[in-house]
């Protein structure tokens, strides 16, 4: 025998909560049928239905009229939840389709963030009040499998992670560069000629391997002859590293410029003028293949676009 869950799944129709609904609204069988354009009988076979289905009654009938039953209270909350949700749902694709609402879900990668993605994200929000917009920031490689089970929309990052890039679309917007830095008030020497071999006797904060900027870093100090460090601090947060910088007068670490930027703004971290050789990584915008963006991701994409364009043309 079937458990009263899966009936409800596989039997209940909406029709029968809007009569629950109309019953409560009018008290009377006759009332509620006539406002749901349904005969009496066709609304009394209705309501049987799902008394059967629950194998309880909802209503108690007296001289006043249908009054809900403990029962019958607890359904009918729950079918005024669902039809508002219902409502709601219509709303939001409706809002989705014009361009003007629901959800747009953005993952970015830390360099993307303050000078990528908040602007433009601040940009269409303005612009679209009632639009939910959620930015998550992580590695590439973890908001590629948050991409692929569709809780993100688009990704502000790297396909090339991936041990499949060609299922993405990828279009590149920016270079990331990369600067070394401390705490404000770290006692380093102002020179222009500073290298990483002057920070050999300095502890680290590292990122973890899957991060490019673990293997860029580690090229680096390769490069200058010096090893990886043996037993770094080691995180993927922003936030945790201009922390730990903060409370470490001898840490130092790597970030993107334009995070660099950002915290040395508000006296937070110092950029040294330490000269890293390789190669700037680019990020751009990843979306599956196959899938179709709704009017929103297609908006906040264009205005990525349009950023990309002007700040390129600004460098020529």
């Amino acid at each position: 025998m079937k458990t009263t869950l899966d009936v409800l799944m596989t039997r209940l129709r909406m029709k029968q909560l809007q009569l629950l609904i109309a019953l409560d609204d009018h008290k009377s069988l006759h009332k509620a049928s006539s406002a749901m354009a349904m005969t009496q009988s066709a609304a009394s076979k209705a309501l049987a239905e799902l008394e059967a289905m629950l194998e309880a009654p909802l209503f108690e009938r007296a001289k006043s009229g249908l009054t809900p039953n403990p029962f019958g209270r607890c359904v009918i909350r729950y079918a005024r939840v669902l039809a508002t949700d219902l409502a709601s749902l219509c709303q939001e694709v409706a809002d989705m389709r014009a361009g003007t609402g629901g959800r747009l879900a953005i993952g970015a990668i830390m360099g993307a963030v303050p000078d990528v993605v908040a602007p433009a994200a601040n940009e269409l929000h303005a612009s679209h009040p009632g639009l939910s917009i959620e930015i998550v920031e992580d590695t590439s490689a973890r908001m590629l499998t948050l991409l692929d089970d569709g809780h993100l929309d688009l990704v502000i990052g790297r396909a090339s992670v991936s041990e499949q890039p060609s299922k993405y679309h990828y279009q590149p917007l920016y270079d990331e560069p990369l600067s070394v830095v401390v705490a404000h008030n770290h006692p380093a020497v102002e020179d222009d000629a500073l290298t990483l071999a002057d920070l050999a006797g300095h502890r680290w904060i590292t990122y973890p391997s899957a991060m490019p900027m673990n293997a860029l870093l580690a090229r680096e100090l390769d490069l200058a002859g010096l090893p990886m460090p043996a037993n770094p601090l080691s995180t993927a947060s922003t936030f945790a590293t201009v922390a730990l910088l903060q409370h470490g007068s001898d840490l130092v670490s790597i970030l993107p410029t334009d995070v660099a930027q950002l915290f040395a703004e508000h006296a937070m971290l110092r950029i040294l003028p330490v000269k890293l050789k390789s190669k700037s990584q680019t990020f751009g915008i990843v979306t599956r293949k196959g899938g179709a963006l709704s009017p929103s991701a297609t908006q906040f994409v264009q205005l990525l676009r349009d950023r990309s364009r002007l700040a390129k043309a600004a460098v020529i």
